[in-house]
């Protein structure tokens, strides 16, 4: 069976609460103060069942303009709204002021009950409902019923329980596959059972022993017990009024407003990228960064509204904007809002989310306001695309676009498996299931081409450049993973080559010019015939003449190729020199067993500029382990 909320809205001393007493037994209003003063202050709920079989959970929602955020919080959830109108009264302001928050929440069904008939005469009675015509003239209340009933003598009560009776058929049924949500209208403890938490539950399903956690608190916790409607259940599912006690949380550890969800489902964010409907009964135009009372779900939260496309916007406009709040929100992609002026206190405007996590955005930026209007109304694949090839080379992860997309588990990795069998999306971690954009991939691939060739012009004669000095090139938000993927492409494609750590375009050659062809002949024969005393490469450079950023030059080529070998800065052999060293040292070692340092000195000939540089090379080499004052042939 569907779950159905129906909620009340109306001026206050309308009879809201006398008509849901009426019609289900239930007085509402339960808090002292509200039996005191007469008026309902915070949220009330009640029960009916209609004659088809559908249950109702009732939402009473408060009447008064001081309460307008209990009435925004309560509407959370509705899908029908009852819009209550004193037959004595008429329209009046905190009736147009809720139907306005009820079109800015997207509530498509709904009735008009025209309540304390029994005040009033037939003449009267026909000029207001006259009048409720015209101003519902235009809603998405223009063409549904006005009933007329008083909760007095009970006249029109069965007109109201049949008219919500139709109307409950043509409610569609929420999908229960959905992301876990239930935002918080009460927290209370009861005795023997701890911290009970209320509300409506918007999208998915809770089961007992279910891992929840509070956002954007992150505080965890267990469901214990669920009750709906009055009942124990094991299960409750979207669209119930469902209360969960939970184990070992506090009162104090959760409020309203805040969410309950399962844990890691949602991300808190201070910023939102919305659409803006800004309410035609404004008197004036609203300026970038005004000061706003934020309302969602069933929390209030301060902000500023950062106009994208101008300075300020219209009464009656609609537009993209950017929401940045003081505290952070959890949200998902079209989940609807409200906003209040900061002072004096009223209803301005409102819409939908359409990026509940987004970057900050530059304002009058074309490409981000064009960006914005294609994501109101694109087909879910579209709206996957855009985001991913928005994220560059971060990527987004799976759970990341179910909440950038309102899709369930299914529907998404559809879509996703679609896009990367036609190659517009790549995965780069199977574990996070992160993806980016092949635009992504392809521009990380031109970059790291770019940046070799880049290379290679400033150091002709190097072989390469290390993977970690490429890797450092590009900027800190490319993954790891996403440099790995493009790097084993390009090895692949054959358009890059390794050697050890040394990175290479695959048609770079090293090649000299004829001044560093020569500059290369003198100084390799002088290595060569120096042996084990060779002159420190400052004195050689000094010696040749050469100009010295050319001779450097050559010395990392020499070195590349393993033509030299470095002992110390400023200090290298020829590598045949010292090939034949080991191999007297291995020699030597081999049959004695340790080398002492005179021993070394009467083996080599060398003195002590060049016999403590090459007892140390071949200690770093793995040639040899220093034991005390002998030195032995390191094993392995």
């Amino acid at each position: 069976m569907k779950q159905i909320i129906l909620g009340t809205a109306g001026h206050i001393d309308h009879g809201k609460t006398s008509l849901i007493r009426a019609l289900t037994g239930v007085d509402t209003d339960r808090l002292k103060e509200e039996k005191l003063r007469g008026i309902t202050i915070e949220l009330g709920f009640a029960g009916f069942d209609l004659p088809g079989g559908q249950h109702l959970g009732i939402v009473d929602v408060p009447g008064h303009e001081k309460f307008v955020k209990n009435m925004v919080a309560g509407a959370t959830g509705i899908d029908i709204v009852a819009l209550i109108i004193a037959a004595d009264e008429g329209v009046m302001p905190q009736t147009r002021e809720h139907m306005e928050i009820c079109s800015l929440l997207g509530i498509r069904y709904g009735l008009v009950v025209l309540t304390k008939i029994d005040l009033v005469d037939d003449e009267w009675l026909e000029l207001v409902t006259e009048d409720i015509r015209d101003f519902t003239r235009g809603t998405f209340l223009e063409e549904r019923p006005i009933i007329p009933v008083s909760s007095v003598t009970g006249q029109g009560i069965d007109a109201f329980v049949d008219t919500l009776d139709r109307l409950s058929r043509e409610v569609p049924e929420r999908h229960a596959s959905g992301i876990f949500r239930l935002p918080v209208d009460r927290v209370f403890t009861m005795k023997g059972f701890g911290t009970v938490i209320t509300g409506t539950l918007i999208s998915g399903r809770i089961r007992n022993a279910d891992s929840v956690m509070v956002y954007p608190s992150g505080i965890t916790s267990k469901v214990r017990g669920i009750q709906v409607h009055n009942r124990s259940v094991e299960e409750a599912v979207a669209g119930m009024r469902t209360a969960i006690n939970f184990q070992g949380l506090e009162k104090s550890g959760v409020k309203r407003g805040e969410v309950v969800s399962v844990p890691d489902a949602l991300s808190v964010s201070y910023m939102l990228d919305v659409t803006l409907n800004y309410l035609r009964a404004n008197r004036k135009p609203m300026k970038n960064r005004t000061r706003v009372r934020f309302h969602t779900g069933t929390s209030e939260i301060f902000g500023n509204l950062i106009l994208l496309e101008g300075d300020e916007v219209n009464p009656g406009e609609s537009t993209v904007a950017q929401v940045r709040l003081d505290t952070p929100v959890a949200l998902i992609r079209d989940d609807r809002y409200v906003i209040r002026s900061y002072s004096p206190v009223r209803t301005i405007g409102g819409g939908r989310v359409l990026n509940p996590i987004p970057e900050k955005h530059k304002r009058l930026n074309a490409e981000v306001i064009r960006s914005l209007k294609r994501l109101k109304d694109r087909p879910p694949a579209e709206i996957i695309d855009q985001h991913v090839e928005n994220s560059s080379y971060r990527g987004l992860s799976f759970s990341q676009l179910r909440l950038m997309t309102n899709l369930s588990e299914k529907q998404l990795q559809q879509h996703v498996s679609e896009l990367l069998s036609k190659r517009c999306l790549v995965q780069v971690d199977r574990d996070s299931r992160r993806y980016v954009h092949q635009y992504a991939v392809e521009e990380a691939a031109r970059r790291m081409l770019e940046h070799l060739e880049t290379f290679h012009r400033a150091h002709p004669l190097k072989a390469g450049i290390s993977k970690e000095e490429l890797k450092s090139r590009f900027p800190a938000n490319v993954q790891g993973k996403l440099f790995t993927l493009v790097f084993n492409q390009l090895i692949k494609q054959q358009r890059i080559r390794q050697e050890d750590n040394t990175v290479a375009l695959a048609t770079h050659r090293v090649s000299l010019g004829s001044d560093q062809a020569d500059a290369r002949r003198k100084i390799l024969d002088i290595y060569r015939k120096s042996e084990l005393t060779p002159p420190y490469f400052k004195e050689i450079v000094k010696s040749l003449g050469i100009d010295a950023g050319q001779a450097e030059a050559v010395l990392v080529l020499l070195l590349d190729e393993g033509v030299l070998v470095k002992a110390k800065p400023d200090l290298y052999f020829h590598r045949r020199a010292i090939q034949r060293l080991r191999e007297r040292i291995t020699e030597f070692l081999s049959d004695h067993g340790q080398m002492t340092t005179p021993q070394f000195k009467d083996m080599t000939g060398v003195s002590r500029k060049y016999l403590i540089p090459l007892l140390e090379y071949f200690d770093a080499s793995h040639v040899t382990i220093r034991v005390g004052d002998v030195r032995k042939l390191r094993s392995g």
